[in-house]
């Protein structure tokens, strides 16, 4: 086999989606002809029914970040005590409950999905338990039916954490009309963004109304300050780009659909690797991630050498979730975050590797990204 030499510029996990800037600038003269650059201007009107029709939810709240977002979500339905969560996540996830003075309690994941393992929490709910946040790790959707039937008969709230999961669906339903809210992440590096932002869903227009007042400041009218609120606000620039990027997400996503065949072709046989879960015909996905995980002991290399390998390639693959929430300094000490309670996520945690995945990437990127990976097995 030819040596194979390192791409001449860096490959990163992945990279933004940038609008034509003439199309930017057009909406700029708006937003200056309007004189209005925050609080709730045309923007961000505009923005807020168009994504309510692309996600195919009734209600939807835009916010600064999804971070700011998910907090709000915790405080308008007004949870407390302790919430279900995962330890397979980013750490926005658990910090807000402890933002909120709620004790996250990690259940372990479901070996195949790396979602919250629906069966699993039911043995872990105490008269302390208020809700379930849920997570679509890597946009594949969570057992919604099952958390579903358990937060019904516990008397649950159930919270989603869809940050990868834009615009994917069910039978037809969007994502976010699942649960009591879902959480979506506008950030540069998602498949759709805003630059920064993030936005609630939910299906109740008086929960809308309690949203919108506690992302600013809880003021209710020049008079009134009705509930302790933060500022959550998105401003007119980006509700702009938003506006923009909503025509460039569906080829983003087409692009991402056939790199994610090329990468299935070129690893899908490769003793050891374990690729992104297959999902139900009724699924449709976005594609945002490619998510390999790797099996030490049948590879031959374990998932650090074949990343540490890949960066001498001026490939940055990431080892999302690593190390597990559960790891982290300031939960570690909880009892469900024990590696005897969290076996699987444990194990996961040291087996997986996101690799590139954006629409400027070209097969033959891909194609070479797998070559270096099978270059290195026994």
């Amino acid at each position: 086999m030819s040596k194979i030499e390192p791409f001449s510029e860096n490959i990163f996990v992945t990279r933004p989606v940038f609008p034509p800037i003439e199309e930017v600038t057009e909406k700029l003269r708006d937003i200056w002809a309007a004189k209005w650059l925050t609080n709730n201007g045309p923007q961000h009107y505009m923005l807020e029914r168009e994504l309510e029709q692309y996600l195919k939810v009734p209600y939807l709240s835009l916010f600064n970040n999804g971070t700011i977002a998910l907090m709000v979500a915790i405080q308008s339905l007004r949870l407390q005590g302790d919430v279900i969560t995962t330890p397979f996540t980013f750490a926005a996830t658990p910090h807000v409950l402890s933002w909120n003075n709620i004790r996250p309690i990690f259940c372990d994941i479901d070996e195949d999905t790396m979602n919250i393992d629906a069966d699993k929490i039911e043995s872990m709910i105490t008269p302390q338990t208020t809700a379930i946040l849920a997570v679509h790790v890597f946009g594949t959707p969570c057992n919604v039916e099952k958390i579903q039937q358990i937060a019904d008969a516990y008397g649950l709230k159930v919270v989603y954490d869809a940050a990868h999961a834009f615009g994917v669906e069910i039978d037809g339903q969007g994502i976010g009309n699942f649960g009591d809210i879902s959480m979506f992440s506008f950030h540069a590096t998602k498949v759709y963004h805003t630059l920064e932002g993030g936005a609630l869903v939910h299906r109740n227009k008086n929960l809308k109304q309690r949203i919108d007042l506690l992302k600013n400041f809880g003021i209710k009218n020049e008079d009134e300050v009705v509930m302790t609120g933060i500022n959550g606000k998105l401003d007119e620039v980006r509700a702009a780009i938003g506006r923009i990027m909503l025509g460039y997400v569906a080829d983003e996503k087409e692009k991402r659909r056939k790199l994610h065949k090329v990468y299935n072709a070129e690893l899908g046989n490769v003793a050891g690797l374990k690729l992104m879960p297959k999902c139900d015909e009724n699924v449709k996905l976005n594609y945002q991630y490619y998510v390999i995980r790797v099996d030490e002991k049948v590879f031959g290399k374990s998932r650090d050498d074949i990343y540490d390998e890949l960066k001498k390639y001026n490939v940055h693959a990431r080892k999302y979730f690593h190390p597990l929430c559960s790891e982290f300094t300031c939960y570690r000490q909880l009892n469900s975050s024990r590696a005897e309670n969290l076996p699987v996520a444990n194990v996961i945690g040291q087996q997986v590797l996101s690799l590139p995945m954006y629409g400027d990437l070209t097969a033959d990127d891909v194609k070479k990204i797998c070559a270096i990976i099978k270059s290195i097995s026994k």
